[in-house]
Protein backbone atom coordinates (compact mmCIF):
# COMPACT_ATOMS: atom_id res chain seq x y z
CA UNK A 1 0.00 0.00 0.00
CA UNK A 2 2.87 2.28 0.05
CA UNK A 3 2.63 3.33 3.51
CA UNK A 4 6.14 4.26 4.99
CA UNK A 5 4.70 5.28 8.37
CA UNK A 6 6.75 3.79 11.56
CA UNK A 7 5.73 0.92 12.97
CA UNK A 8 4.47 2.43 16.50
CA UNK A 9 6.21 -0.45 18.37
CA UNK A 10 9.69 1.21 17.22
CA UNK A 11 11.48 2.27 19.71
CA UNK A 12 12.53 5.83 20.37
CA UNK A 13 15.05 8.08 22.35
CA UNK A 14 14.54 11.14 23.59
CA UNK A 15 17.55 13.27 25.37
CA UNK A 16 17.10 15.37 28.02
CA UNK A 17 18.86 19.28 27.67
CA UNK A 18 18.91 21.01 31.18
CA UNK A 19 18.67 24.31 31.65
CA UNK A 20 20.21 24.77 35.52
CA UNK A 21 23.78 24.17 37.08
CA UNK A 22 22.67 23.93 40.19
CA UNK A 23 23.30 21.32 42.34
CA UNK A 24 20.20 20.77 43.91
CA UNK A 25 18.14 22.16 41.40
CA UNK A 26 14.07 21.21 40.74
CA UNK A 27 13.93 21.36 37.09
CA UNK A 28 17.36 18.51 37.57
CA UNK A 29 14.91 16.74 39.86
CA UNK A 30 11.67 17.02 37.15
CA UNK A 31 14.73 15.51 34.52
CA UNK A 32 15.75 12.86 36.38
CA UNK A 33 12.31 11.90 37.19
CA UNK A 34 11.63 11.53 32.91
CA UNK A 35 13.08 7.91 32.09
CA UNK A 36 11.02 6.51 35.09
CA UNK A 37 7.66 8.13 33.46
CA UNK A 38 7.98 7.48 29.72
CA UNK A 39 5.56 5.02 28.19
CA UNK A 40 7.43 1.40 27.25
CA UNK A 41 9.44 1.50 24.36
CA UNK A 42 10.94 5.24 24.89
CA UNK A 43 14.33 5.90 26.31
CA UNK A 44 15.47 9.31 27.81
CA UNK A 45 19.22 10.12 28.50
CA UNK A 46 20.61 13.47 29.72
CA UNK A 47 22.98 15.26 27.68
CA UNK A 48 25.99 17.04 29.17
CA UNK A 49 26.11 19.94 31.01
CA UNK A 50 25.59 23.17 29.19
CA UNK A 51 27.98 24.39 32.07
CA UNK A 52 31.09 23.04 30.12
CA UNK A 53 30.33 25.77 27.02
CA UNK A 54 32.41 28.96 27.12
CA UNK A 55 30.39 32.48 26.52
CA UNK A 56 29.40 32.49 22.74
CA UNK A 57 32.08 34.20 20.64
CA UNK A 58 32.27 34.35 17.10
CA UNK A 59 36.04 34.46 17.01
CA UNK A 60 35.90 31.32 19.24
CA UNK A 61 33.90 29.63 16.83
CA UNK A 62 36.65 30.41 13.70
CA UNK A 63 39.02 28.61 15.61
CA UNK A 64 36.56 26.00 15.64
CA UNK A 65 33.57 24.28 17.43
CA UNK A 66 34.23 23.59 21.35
CA UNK A 67 34.37 19.82 21.62
CA UNK A 68 31.23 19.63 24.11
CA UNK A 69 29.22 21.55 21.96
CA UNK A 70 29.85 19.15 19.06
CA UNK A 71 29.20 15.97 21.16
CA UNK A 72 26.01 17.04 22.08
CA UNK A 73 24.95 18.46 18.92
CA UNK A 74 25.46 15.06 17.17
CA UNK A 75 23.54 13.51 20.59
CA UNK A 76 20.55 15.49 19.54
CA UNK A 77 20.92 15.07 15.85
CA UNK A 78 21.26 11.22 16.63
CA UNK A 79 17.46 11.56 18.95
CA UNK A 80 14.31 11.23 17.84
CA UNK A 81 13.53 14.38 20.16
CA UNK A 82 14.50 16.84 22.61
CA UNK A 83 12.81 17.33 26.17
CA UNK A 84 14.72 20.80 27.91
CA UNK A 85 13.86 20.76 31.14
CA UNK A 86 14.40 24.95 32.33
CA UNK A 87 13.56 27.67 35.14
CA UNK A 88 12.92 30.89 34.64
CA UNK A 89 15.32 33.74 35.12
CA UNK A 90 13.87 37.08 35.07
CA UNK A 91 10.42 36.51 32.95
CA UNK A 92 12.71 34.15 30.47
CA UNK A 93 15.20 31.50 29.84
CA UNK A 94 18.58 31.38 31.88
CA UNK A 95 21.61 32.53 29.82
CA UNK A 96 23.33 29.57 30.25
CA UNK A 97 21.02 27.98 28.12
CA UNK A 98 20.62 30.40 25.75
CA UNK A 99 24.16 30.82 25.21
CA UNK A 100 24.03 26.39 24.42
CA UNK A 101 21.36 27.41 22.16
CA UNK A 102 23.29 29.73 20.66
CA UNK A 103 25.91 27.37 20.35
CA UNK A 104 24.15 24.75 18.69
CA UNK A 105 22.01 27.04 16.42
CA UNK A 106 25.69 27.46 14.28
CA UNK A 107 26.36 23.86 13.80
CA UNK A 108 25.97 22.19 10.60
CA UNK A 109 23.65 20.87 10.36
CA UNK A 110 21.89 22.80 12.49
CA UNK A 111 20.70 19.49 15.04
CA UNK A 112 17.16 21.14 16.77
CA UNK A 113 15.85 21.74 12.31
CA UNK A 114 12.85 19.35 12.32
CA UNK A 115 13.17 17.78 15.60
CA UNK A 116 10.24 17.00 17.80
CA UNK A 117 11.11 19.51 21.31
CA UNK A 118 9.28 19.66 24.15
CA UNK A 119 9.50 22.09 27.05
CA UNK A 120 9.28 21.65 30.59
CA UNK A 121 9.58 24.60 33.51
CA UNK A 122 9.38 23.90 36.89
CA UNK A 123 9.92 27.02 39.63
CA UNK A 124 9.12 27.84 43.24
CA UNK A 125 6.36 30.08 42.38
CA UNK A 126 2.87 30.20 40.88
CA UNK A 127 3.46 30.22 37.63
CA UNK A 128 5.79 27.46 37.31
CA UNK A 129 8.04 29.25 34.75
CA UNK A 130 5.09 29.79 31.80
CA UNK A 131 7.06 33.08 30.23
CA UNK A 132 10.36 31.47 30.14
CA UNK A 133 8.28 28.36 27.86
CA UNK A 134 6.95 31.56 25.64
CA UNK A 135 10.53 32.80 25.34
CA UNK A 136 12.10 29.38 24.68
CA UNK A 137 9.30 28.84 22.23
CA UNK A 138 10.78 32.01 19.91
CA UNK A 139 13.92 30.45 19.61
CA UNK A 140 12.92 27.24 18.89
CA UNK A 141 11.55 28.66 15.66
CA UNK A 142 14.82 29.94 14.43
CA UNK A 143 16.29 26.76 15.24
CA UNK A 144 13.44 25.34 12.87
CA UNK A 145 12.22 22.94 15.64
CA UNK A 146 8.59 21.21 15.80
CA UNK A 147 7.88 22.55 19.44
CA UNK A 148 4.73 19.83 21.16
CA UNK A 149 2.03 22.45 21.78
CA UNK A 150 0.01 20.21 24.55
CA UNK A 151 0.12 19.67 27.32
CA UNK A 152 2.47 22.32 28.17
CA UNK A 153 4.27 20.99 31.40
CA UNK A 154 4.46 24.11 33.96
CA UNK A 155 5.42 23.23 37.64
CA UNK A 156 4.43 25.45 39.80
CA UNK A 157 5.06 25.52 43.81
CA UNK A 158 7.63 22.85 42.77
CA UNK A 159 9.42 23.07 46.22
CA UNK A 160 6.36 20.86 47.57
CA UNK A 161 5.97 18.34 45.07
CA UNK A 162 10.29 17.49 45.64
CA UNK A 163 11.73 15.58 48.20
CA UNK A 164 14.16 17.56 49.83
CA UNK A 165 16.34 14.97 51.12
CA UNK A 166 16.36 12.82 48.03
CA UNK A 167 15.68 16.03 45.41
CA UNK A 168 13.46 12.91 43.85
CA UNK A 169 9.93 14.72 42.16
CA UNK A 170 7.35 12.85 44.19
CA UNK A 171 4.12 14.25 43.47
CA UNK A 172 2.16 11.95 41.83
CA UNK A 173 -0.55 13.90 39.57
CA UNK A 174 2.70 16.19 38.01
CA UNK A 175 4.25 13.01 37.72
CA UNK A 176 0.95 11.36 36.00
CA UNK A 177 1.01 14.71 33.57
CA UNK A 178 4.96 14.80 32.92
CA UNK A 179 3.64 10.90 31.20
CA UNK A 180 0.93 12.53 29.11
CA UNK A 181 3.34 15.12 27.76
CA UNK A 182 5.91 12.77 26.94
CA UNK A 183 3.03 9.83 25.19
CA UNK A 184 2.10 13.63 23.11
CA UNK A 185 5.81 13.99 21.75
CA UNK A 186 5.50 10.38 21.05
CA UNK A 187 2.72 11.07 18.78
CA UNK A 188 4.31 13.97 17.60
CA UNK A 189 7.73 12.18 16.59
CA UNK A 190 5.77 9.49 14.98
CA UNK A 191 3.83 11.94 13.09
CA UNK A 192 6.70 13.70 11.47
CA UNK A 193 8.37 10.19 10.98
CA UNK A 194 5.72 9.09 8.76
Amino acid sequence: DGDQSMPNDTPLHFVTLLGSLRKASFNASVARALPELAPEGVSITPLGSIGDFPHYNADVQDAGFPPPVLAMAEQIRAADGVIIVTPEYNYSIPGVLKNAIDWLSRVTPQPFSGKPVAIQTASPGMIGGARAQYNLRQNMVFLDAFVLNRPEVMIGMVAGKVDPETLKLTDEPTCKFISSQIAALVTLTRKLKA
